[in-house]
């Protein structure tokens, strides 16, 4: 069905629609397949042509128009829409081009307050930037002109129904057996565990992995821009989410507000989505206050830069010499892992480190796994593994006193792995 006829069929059902009373689901299907059946003859159109016609006019009026089969196709994990003509979407790695459009800007800007209504969020010429999400959880970021000079600006999301855990993730290739097997015993011994990577790396679903590891009598807050995490296995969770300012410029609710707030809700574990600013100072401050065991996530390309990141951030929050701030970084954090999203458009862990304290006045870090790429295959696969790097782990404390022991594998001196 081309656009044409789409906007006619929609513009005859709009005609029909009785406005005065609210219309069904139902009713309003069985209006659409009327008007789709009377034109399908004329168009020599077989069941499935009418079946998608009639999906796709439903859609218009109570889904997201042209969107939604990339929201209910399983394997689209990224929508883009820059401006209403011109719609782009990612399907394992790869992105591509999508046939339809929007009918305009006005109808995309329909959508776009659709969403944000939905989630208590508010986005307009003088708050033209808002995250947000769908009823599945999906993260919505929105740009309006006059920020966004394309128009209306859409970019979602999507999130798997069922959350992915570590064990997909080995089958996957994104770690290895032996790297998950000590990252469980760290997150339930109560290490710090900060993750980094790039844009689209998967932070988010790797810290919901790790999250599932966490022992099930622990209280546990989450603190996220737009709610995201799928945490299932901790009876004892909040969760907690930013809020823009209103019109007025008031009522603004940030991660620091939300950081604060959770230190008096006596959490075992504090989960922050993402550190982007002043608020990584507070972070820290509650990963130094006994909350053991708490995560987070930062844009970065190394693990090296992501503690750059961070000393800017809370240089940003607070005017502390760079030595006091090294000093706070490396007694929060105990482990840094590192995801990167490789050539081949696949996403791997390639860094895990231990941080190890502060020597000449730098962050040491202590290389515990690494990727290591061995080539590629004639379909451009890249082939490597992550590899342990037979250092000993320096920190044993927590450990020992959450009662656990190191995998066999994991020798703790060269001396010993020599002997096994």
């Amino acid at each position: 069905m081309n656009q044409q006829l789409f906007l006619e069929l929609k513009q005859q059902i709009k005609e029909r629609l009785d406005l005065s009373s609210t219309v069904s689901d139902n009713q309003l299907i069985e209006l659409i397949e009327e008007v789709v059946f009377r034109i399908s003859a004329e168009q020599s159109w077989v069941s499935s042509d009418i079946q998608e016609a009639v999906k796709r006019i439903f859609n218009s009026f109570r889904g997201l128009d042209v969107l939604q089969p990339l929201l209910d196709d399983p394997t689209v994990t990224e929508i883009m829409v820059n401006g209403h003509d011109v719609i782009f979407y990612e399907r394992k790695g790869a992105i591509e081009r999508y046939p339809y459009t929007l009918e305009s800007d006005e109808k995309l800007e329909d959508l776009i307050q659709m969403i944000v209504s939905k989630v208590n969020r508010i986005v307009n010429q003088a708050t033209p930037i808002v995250d947000a999400r769908l009823q599945d959880g999906s993260r919505v970021n929105i740009v309006l002109p006059p920020a966004s000079l394309s128009g209306p600006t859409l970019t979602i999301r999507k999130f798997p129904e069922k959350p992915i855990l570590m064990s997909d993730l080995i089958q996957m290739e994104s770690i290895s057996v032996e790297a998950a097997e000590l990252l469980k015993i760290m997150v339930e011994s109560g290490y710090n565990v900060f993750i980094g990577g790039g844009t689209g790396s998967g932070k988010t679903t790797f810290l919901n992995a790790l999250g599932a590891w966490i022992p099930s009598h622990e209280r546990v807050i989450t603190i996220e821009d737009s709610a995201e995490l799928q945490i299932q296995t901790v009876p004892n969770l909040v969760r907690m989410e930013t809020r823009n300012a209103n019109t007025e410029g008031k009522g603004e609710i940030t991660i620091r507000d939300l950081i604060r707030a959770s230190l008096r809700m006596r959490p075992n574990r504090i989960i922050v989505g993402e550190v982007r600013g002043a608020e990584a100072i507070d972070m820290l401050a509650a990963m130094n206050t006994g909350h053991d065991g708490s995560l987070s996530t930062g844009h970065a390309n190394t693990s090296i830069d992501m503690l750059s990141r961070l000393e800017t951030m809370v240089l940003g929050a607070a005017p502390l010499p760079v030595e006091v701030i090294r000093k706070q970084i490396a007694s929060a954090l105990d482990i840094m892992v590192h995801l990167s999203r490789i050539r081949d458009r696949t996403r791997k862990v390639t860094e895990i480190h231990e941080v190890i304290g502060v020597k000449d006045g730098e962050v040491q870090l202590h290389p515990l796994f690494l990727f290591e790429e061995s080539g590629e295959t004639a379909a451009c696969k890249v082939v490597g593994k992550l590899i342990y790097t037979g250092n000993r782990l320096h920190n044993m404390h927590k450990i020992q006193m959450a009662g656990k022991k190191l995998p066999a594998w994991f020798a703790n001196t060269k001396k010993e792995r020599e002997v096994g």
